[in-house]
């Protein structure tokens, strides 16, 4: 019976260790998908008529899924359009 609270706890101690990690690690890719979405709207739109840069609709599509909590697709996406521009991407941080 010992061993079985022993094991309890020690699971339960595990799954609290982990959600930070996993929340900060959450945040660490929203933030890295903001960073991107801003680099995109900078550079990777195309020309518009007073001089601004207009985004494709697979930039916004991107970006808005980054907004959504989805950054796994939005980066994805975001990444891609800044390497077809040339663009070396920025360094993502890494969880502690």
């Amino acid at each position: 019976m010992v061993h079985g609270n022993i094991t309890s706890v020690l699971v339960g101690a595990l799954a609290l260790l982990l959600l930070p990690v996993s929340t900060w690690a959450q945040a660490s890719d929203t933030a890295y998908c903001v960073e991107l979405g801003e680099l995109v709207l900078r550079y990777g739109g195309s020309p518009g008529a007073g001089g601004e840069t207009r985004p494709n609709f697979a930039a916004i599509e991107a970006i808005e899924n980054c907004s959504k909590g989805n950054t796994a697709a939005g980066i994805k996406v975001l990444e891609q359009i800044l390497r077809s521009n040339g663009f070396t991407l920025p360094r993502r941080t890494a969880p502690a």
